[in-house]
């Protein structure tokens, strides 16, 4: 598990809720805004030790964490954890979407209920989670979302429906900008392309196909695309919203 090694203080005061912030990005994620100053909430669906992992981490080097269980896929349990988030630190400011799923089958074989899956999570979690933090946030508020560079590019068979769900985010995100800038509320979207995690490691066969697709020739770091996630969280970002910013090693260049 990534340590916390510095104090900046961009965040310091705010509060964040990672929804799926137990491993991978989302984990780096956690770790990261925390390491900014924040106090983070994530939440997890079905690792509570790897989720436990990364609150101690927070927790270990001075900060402050709340560890939520809730599947993306029940929009109540999505609407409890934001609300939850509020009650045990006064505030939400920072909300982070990062849960998400991957099927992968020929368009004539792709399952109704796949589809549908893909969907709830994908998609819905964020309209569900972004609607219930929106009510109690206040200027300043950011909404981020991990979508993927698959919106812009799909090089492979069997990807349809997940490029569908991740080009829908890229709409939401415009459309939730135009309703949230008012209110001084930024909402974007990070476009990731192939990053090292557990779920898709740089090291796999698949991940070889992947390689030659990118400018740069390697996987991406979780902590790399939390380093661009704090950004947009930080005060510098105040003019950046309704953005789908691609950060994918040239995979869609």
């Amino acid at each position: 598990m990534t340590t916390l090694t510095s104090n900046s203080s961009n965040l310091s005061g705010k509060v964040a809720l990672i929804q799926g912030g137990s491993r991978g990005i989302g984990a780096a994620i956690a770790l990261r805004l925390a390491r900014e100053g924040a106090v983070v909430a994530l939440t997890y669906a079905s690792s509570p030790d790897k989720a436990a992992e990364v609150g101690q981490a927070i927790e270990a080097a001075g900060g402050r964490a709340l560890v939520i269980r809730a599947d993306s896929a029940d929009a109540d349990a999505i609407r409890a954890a934001v609300r939850q988030t509020v009650e045990h630190f006064g505030r939400i400011d920072v909300l982070v979407n990062n849960a998400g799923v991957l099927a992968i089958a020929p368009i004539e074989e792709f399952s109704l209920d796949d589809f549908d899956r893909t969907l709830a999570i994908n998609v819905r979690s964020v309209f569900v989670a972004s609607q219930e933090a929106a009510r109690h946030m206040g200027n300043g508020g950011r909404i981020i979302t991990i979508g993927s560079t698959n919106a812009e590019r799909m090089p492979f068979a069997g990807g349809s429906v997940y490029a569908m769900s991740k080009s829908a985010i890229v709409g939401l995100t415009r459309g939730m900008a135009r309703d949230l800038g008012p209110r001084g509320i930024t909402v974007n979207n990070v476009q990731p392309g192939p990053v090292d995690t557990d779920m898709n490691p740089e090291n796999s066969e698949f991940a070889d196909s992947l390689k030659g697709l990118m400018a740069v020739g390697r996987y991406g770091r979780a902590e790399e695309i939390a380093a661009f996630v704090a950004y947009l969280a930080g005060p510098e970002a105040g003019y950046v919203t309704g953005a789908s910013l691609t950060i994918d090693g040239g995979f869609a260049a």
